[in-house]
This record gives C-alpha cells, structure tokens and sequence, in this order.
C-alpha cells in the first residue's frame, strides 16, 4: 500500500510538472542596466551635431548559443567592429548611441521564423530599455535618426512599433535606414508609423532593400513568397528602373577600425525585383563576394548591402537630415 502511495505521488508531481500546476515561477531574466557606461558600444559619440543616431548593430554572434552574453569580451568587440564598419554612412551628421545587447546569436536563423522569435525578442527587451533611457536623459526633443543593418535593421522596425506611433516623437523622426532586413506590406497594415521610403529626400520614412544577384530566387530573409517594400539606393526609385553602374558614386570596402580598405565608383548597378522586391546588383561576379552568411545561397549580397553603395547613402544620410532640418526651420519661423 505504501508502495501505491508512493507511486502515486509521483505520478502527481510528474502531471503538475507536465501542465505547470504548482510549479514555481520561472526566474525574471534581468534587464540590462544602461545607466551603466560598459552597457554602450557609443554614448553620445558626436558633440554638437543636431541630430542624434541610435545605431543598432548587425548579428556578430557565432557562438553555439541563442542569445549574446553581455560578458562575452570577444564577441562584443566584434559587436564594435561591425559597428564601426557602418558609422561612416551617419557620423558626419549625427551624435552617435549605440547600446550592447544581447543580440540573437546566427544560431537562431536556423530556426522557423516562429521559432527563433523569443531569441529576438529578448534582444529587443534590451534595445527598447536602451532607446527608453536614451528619451529619458539625452533626447531632449532631438531629431532622430534610426539606423541598423540585418538584424539591427530588425530591431529598429520593433523601436517603431513600440515607441513611433505617437506624433510627438514621430514628428521627430529624420528617417529609418533599415537595410538588410525586409519591410512588408503586412507590416505597414498593422503599424501606420513604418513608412516605407518613395523618394531620396521624404521623411519620416523607412529606407529598406537588400542585394542578390539576378539568378538568386529565394534567401531566408528574403523567402520566395514574401514582397519586401524596397527602395533603389542608387536611382532612389521603388519600381523596377535600373540604375546604370554610372549612377554610383562610390562602393567602399571598410574594417573593423572603420577604415576604408578599397573604395571604386561605378562598380555595379541595381534594380528591384518588382516580383520579390529584392535588389538585384548587376555588372558583378558572385564568386568574387561570396555570401559568407551560414545559410545563405551564392548570390546572396547581404553582406554588401551598404558597402556596394556606400557613397550614395552617405549623401542621402546628409541630405534628408538637411531636409528635416529646413523644414523644421521653416516650421518655427511660421
């Protein structure tokens, strides 16, 4: 009898455990504290410009794990080197933030879009935290300039979300260089502030593509039944009008230090997709910029993105900043 008993108990505590009844709580993971200065790669890297940047980086993370330790020094000063490689396209402008967080390691872009999504969404418990206490203590009724490259570009789609559907903070939103990660149709639907770019000098708007060649017909970031909403970097057109390789100004190689290692004008060309959405880069060999991203196909130029048209976003970085503040000019002289 006492035997059964004990059977019993057990079955019992196996069942609680199975449907969670009686289990205690899982632990609360803490909140990265970013009063603390090691919390940021940049914290107002820029006195004196007008215009603030939060710059979100990239997935730098290649450990066999699904989110980024914050006391990983290795990873973190790779999480500062692909930063670097991409502050040349705003820094000329901008005062620069930039927060650690603990981004989805590659490991997660194996898994279903479903799945790896608790993975991102931790990551973006500590973007959000960031951004909120730089509103608190540094924005001051600033413009803002959003910024991020793949999952970084991720990451500022999830900022407009949460914090842009207000006018007062939208209204000071310079503009969204999201590249690297699509934006789509349902998206727009569900969130009116995430404006997708029309032109090379609109505002408010959110500047989106990523690069493949012509024969690449699908990518996990881009799957085959998904229309991303895109914009030329070169012609500054959202149909399928190709821009010449004439038409740009300057690709440009650059490292960890933020160095230019090559610079070319007129290396390639592009067009969009109109079918997909995609920028599809011409006058270029994929064997000679391999895709380099665990599971991306040959063709695939996500890497590139920016580095093929370094100099065009430069000058449209400077260019709607420029617009945002003559008409914001304007505005107050009214």
């Amino acid at each position: 009898m006492k035997k059964t008993t004990a059977v019993l108990c057990v079955l019992l505590a196996l069942c609680l455990m199975l449907t969670g009844c009686g289990k205690a709580a899982a632990p609360e993971i803490a909140t990265t504290d970013y009063s603390a200065a090691e919390n940021w790669a940049y914290y107002a890297e820029g006195e004196g410009k007008e215009v603030d940047l939060f710059l979100i980086c990239p997935t730098v993370d290649m450990n066999e794990e699904y989110n980024m330790s914050m006391d990983d020094e290795r990873t973190k000063a790779s999480f500062l080197g692909a930063l670097n490689m991409e502050r040349g396209l705003y820094e000329e402008q901008t005062r620069m933030f930039a927060p650690y967080y603990r981004q989805g390691a590659m490991k997660i872009y194996e898994l279903s879009p479903e799945a790896r999504e608790s993975y991102l969404e931790l990551a973006y418990s500590d973007v959000s935290a960031a951004f909120s206490y730089y509103l608190e203590h540094e924005n001051n009724g600033r413009p803002i300039l959003l910024a991020g490259f793949s999952q970084g570009a991720d990451m500022c789609y999830r900022l407009l979300e949460e914090y842009f559907g207000e006018d007062e903070l939208f209204d000071r939103l310079v503009a969204v260089y999201g590249i690297g990660w699509p934006v789509t149709e349902e998206m727009t639907k569900a969130y009116p502030q995430i404006r997708p770019a029309a032109a090379e000098d609109d505002l408010g708007v959110v500047i989106s593509f990523d690069c493949e060649a012509p024969e690449v017909t699908e990518t996990f970031i881009n799957p085959a039944s998904q229309k991303a909403l895109s914009i030329n970097p070169l012609n500054w057109k959202t149909d399928g009008t190709v821009a010449d390789r004439s038409e740009n100004p300057g690709s440009c190689f650059t490292n960890y230090d933020g160095g230019i290692s090559a610079e070319g004008a007129e290396l390639c060309g592009c067009y969009i997709d109109e079918a997909r959405g995609v920028v599809k880069v011409t006058d270029v060999e994929a064997a000679e910029y391999p895709a380099i991203v665990p599971g991306l196909p040959d063709g695939a130029y996500h890497v590139y993105d920016y580095l093929f048209f370094y100099r065009s976003l430069q000058a449209n970085v400077a260019l709607r900043i420029e617009r945002y503040l003559a008409a914001n000019a304007m505005d107050a002289a009214a």
